[in-house]
């Protein structure tokens, strides 16, 4: 393994994405990984465009443990936004039928939201990347949901994966936001906390 680019610097990453594990080990900087439950349903009406960041606020909040000095705790969370609706991971193979329905043939926005924290401050920001998804047949979203893994994705699909090579016919935005972390725009964030 090369040498971190931040040697005084350690990040935390509160995530189960095996994505932004793999995303986030690739910036050239030392990354712990470690586990936090959070409640992520919200009680109070947000717009859709923010519900991604308060999400990531909301996991940051939610870990305890005390932060080294050279430590920056990051958090994450993506949705999918469709016609004003938001999506979120699919509780079954029928809602994400439905999810891969409904972003068929449209224009859609994917939203994640980050919150990076130390001993002494916190910042949180949101990326959106506009996604356009040709029409999908049903033998197309069958095969998808029967061959790969789309239980634990924001609106029931990754781009890096089939369903994305066939589907997606444009993207503006940052690619890696809609797999999960805005690789670029985190790195300009991180850079006041870590320099």
């Amino acid at each position: 393994m090369s040498q971190p680019l931040y040697n005084n610097c350690q990040l935390l990453l509160a995530s189960r994405s095996p994505r932004r594990r793999q995303l986030l080990a690739q910036l050239g900087l030392e990354v712990k990984y470690v586990d936090l439950e959070v409640d992520e349903r919200l009680t109070e009406e947000v717009p859709a465009r923010e519900v991604a960041q308060r999400l990531a606020i909301r996991k940051s909040s939610g870990y305890l443990p005390a932060l080294l000095p050279r430590q920056v705790l990051v958090t994450a969370d993506t949705v999918v936004v469709c016609e004003s609706e938001v999506l979120g991971k699919p509780a079954d193979r029928a809602e994400a039928a439905e999810m891969l329905h409904l972003l068929s043939g449209c224009r859609h926005e994917v939203y994640t939201g980050v919150c990076l924290r130390t001993t002494h401050q916190q910042t949180s920001f949101s990326e959106c990347t506009d996604v356009h998804f040709r029409h999908l047949t049903d033998d197309e979203i069958n095969f998808y949901l029967d061959h790969y893994s789309y239980q634990d994705k924001a609106g029931a699909y990754g781009i890096q994966d089939w369903i994305g090579m066939i589907g997606v016919t444009r993207i503006e935005g940052c690619y890696y936001n809609v797999m999960g972390l805005p690789l670029a725009r985190l790195f300009a964030e991180l850079q006041p906390l870590i320099g």
